[in-house]
């Protein structure tokens, strides 16, 4: 019994250093690659000077243009990240911070992302790599169920995330392969839509005072950061488009937009816009707040 004890504290021993050597071997490879996503890109840089940077979900990633404004005297960057929440957006922000970029404006999204204070889990998942390394990370995190576990348990936050930290994204970091996630500045455009457009149903939607926003909110005026907050147009045939007064009705301050492209040959989907459209709305959006240099 006692030599099975000892062989059982052997193997667990071997496993410990095992986990413990394969999170220093993922940690090391993520602090070296800055091309496969933004996130990376964010936390892998430092000391940037932005006169406008965007955040937001799929409604920025997509519907922003940063060439638009970079032809005008101003230097942007398209941070949108598909599937995100405000609460990702406002650690993007922290990060931004913390490695010292310089922004004079921040354009934020802030539509159907405010009637939730949930998170992504997705894009929860691209932050891990940095847990360790990031006291804001931690800060951001240490109230989650399962903070201790990925805290302190070795290689546990790349098993967790398998999906989207294991193995085959730390091999494509490994070997520097690209994604066009940083190309055109941040922007990714949606071609056009030769069908039917299907409503979106924002029924279910109903906005909510949003703790990430506050953040957000109060983030930009310690740092002396311009926020503009604006909704993004959604197609016309969308079902209870109340739902933007119920969010003024909430937040007066954010600039209402949704109605600012409406013709159906600038959709990809109803809540998205094609290159077409985001060009057309980037300028609205330019015309609105700046003014070429």
């Amino acid at each position: 019994m006692k030599q099975f004890s000892i062989f059982i504290l052997k193997i667990a021993a071997v496993l410990i250093l095992t986990m413990g050597l394969l999170d220093v071997l993922y940690t090391t490879v993520y602090l070296q690659s800055n091309s496969r996503n933004k996130i990376a890109y964010l936390y892998n840089s430092k000391d940037l000077n932005y006169d406008v940077v965007f955040l937001g979900s799929s409604r920025v990633n997509n519907h922003f243009v940063p060439k638009i404004f970079n032809d005008r005297g101003y230097k942007s960057y398209n941070f949108g990240i598909t599937r995100s929440r405000l609460e990702e957006s406002a650690l993007m922000l922290k990060l931004m911070v913390e490695r010292h970029y310089k922004i004079k404006n921040l354009i934020l999204q802030v539509d159907l992302n405010i009637n939730t204070n949930d998170h992504s889990e997705a894009i929860r998942s691209l932050f891990m790599p940095y847990l360790h390394r990031s006291q804001i990370i931690r800060d951001h995190y240490k109230n989650i169920p399962e903070y201790n576990q990925l805290m302190y348990i070795p290689f546990y936050r790349y098993m967790h995330y398998d999906a989207r930290v294991g193995f085959r994204e730390m091999y494509y970091s490994l070997v520097h392969k690209r994604t066009n996630v940083l190309d055109n500045d941040g922007f990714h455009a949606l071609t056009s839509n030769p069908g039917k457009m299907v409503p979106a149903d924002l029924s279910k939607y109903y906005p909510k005072r949003n703790v990430a926003y506050e953040e957000i909110k109060a983030i930009c005026k310690k740092n002396h950061i311009n926020l503009i907050a604006v909704t993004t147009p959604m197609c016309m045939s969308t079902i209870n488009r109340d739902y933007f007064n119920h969010i003024q009705e909430i937040y007066p301050e954010i600039h209402r937009f949704e109605n600012a492209v409406t013709d159906d040959k600038y959709f990809a989907t109803c809540g998205h816009m094609n290159k077409a459209g985001a060009e057309a709305f980037t300028q609205i959006i330019f015309n609105a707040f700046f003014k070429p240099r």
